[in-house]
Order: C-alpha cells, then sequence, then structure tokens
C-alpha cells in the first residue's frame, strides 16, 4: 500500500476523533494539542515525528509504525502498543501517563520513559533491556518473564518485580527502592 508521503508539517489542536487522520507517511511532523482518543491510527507510519500534549486514549495503533517517535506530555490510556508495526520500531515517553497501556511481547530495547506515570502497564515477556525508568510511577505495572537486563530503575517507584520471574541482571535499582524487587518475597523491610 502507498501512502502519500507528509513532511515537516505541523499540526495544533486538532480534534481526530471526528474527522479521521488522513492514511499517509508523516515524516519529521510535529503535532501539539491534537486528540486522537479512541481514533483509528492503523497503518499509519509515523517517523521522527513529535506528539505534544496529545490525547491517545484507546487509539488503535494495529500495524501503525513508530519509527523514532517522541511523545512528550500525551495521554495515552489503554493503547496497545504490541499491535504496532515491529518494524524500526522505536520511540520514547517524556512526562506522559500511559496507564492500562501494553507492551505485551514487544522489543523495546533501549526505550526511555521520563517522568511518566505508567500505571497497571503490561509489559508480559517484554524485551526491555537497556530501558530507562526515570522517575517513573510504576504502580501494579506488569513485569511476568520480562528481559530487563541493564535497565535503569535507580528512579523510579512503585514497582513490583519478581526476581525470579524476570531477567534482571546489571539492571540498577537504587537503596530507597529495592523494596520492590522483594515484595513477592512478603518479608518486612525495617528502617
Amino acid at each position: 500500500m502507498n501512502l502519500p508521503l507528509i513532511d515537516e508539517q505541523q499540526y495544533k489542536r486538532q480534534d481526530y476523533t471526528t474527522n479521521h487522520l488522513t492514511k499517509a507517511e508523516y515524516t519529521d511532523c510535529t503535532f501539539t494539542n491534537c486528540n486522537f482518543e479512541n481514533s483509528d491510527l492503523s497503518s499509519i507510519v509515523f517517523s521522527e515525528c513529535y506528539f505534544i500534549d496529545c490525547n491517545f486514549s484507546n487509539a488503535n495503533l494495529a500495524l501503525t509504525s513508530l519509527d523514532t517517535v517522541t511523545f512528550h506530555g500525551c495521554k495515552i490510556l489503554g493503547v496497545l502498543f504490541q499491535n504496532c508495526n515491529t518494524f524500526l520500531l522505536s520511540f520514547k515517553f517524556i512526562n506522559c501517563t500511559l496507564n492500562l497501556s501494553s507492551f505485551y511481547q514487544l522489543k523495546i530495547v533501549r526505550t526511555t520513559f521520563s517522568n511518566c506515570i505508567m500505571h497497571q502497564v503490561d509489559f508480559t515477556e517484554t524485551d526491555a533491556k537497556y530501558v530507562v525508568f526515570s522517575d517513573c510511577d510504576l504502580y501494579q505495572s506488569i513485569f511476568d518473564r520480562t528481559n530487563l537486563e541493564h535497565s535503569d530503575f535507580t528512579s523510579a517507584y512503585n514497582f513490583n518485580i519478581n526476581p525470579n520471574l524476570n531477567q534482571i541482571k546489571q539492571a540498577t535499582f537504587s537503596k530507597e527502592n529495592i523494596s520492590g524487587l522483594l515484595r513477592p518475597f512478603n518479608i518486612k523491610i525495617l528502617d
């Protein structure tokens, strides 16, 4: 399917809940304060795009390409990233809310999550090596058979990671948050 090419465009305050975003290949485009809630973004290509203060809640990303995409200040609730096109999949999240989203079985090596609220996010069987969770709230997020080798949890909090069920070799934690690795063992940690 040959998609039209849209390059270096700025989109501001657009509501794509009723007027759908044109299926195209967007390169180096910026979307600011746009509403994609419940939108069908399937099979659209985003390459080197920036999404600033956008709402992606429950957006459909089936076969959507996200190549070097930055989400900044976005509301991303209930998004199933595992349905994206995995070829050249690369993104980073800054100051975003990703509650109830899923990265199930995805390869997200070297992804950065910075200052994000990530309640009940599913990382089951995700290849998350070298991922940075900087100042992220991981309350009730699921880590099950997840490869977290070399990942950085130094400033993350509210996580619950069972070392027996996940690969955590060379992952980094702080003294303040190490209890997140011990919760599965039901032991008491005293100050």
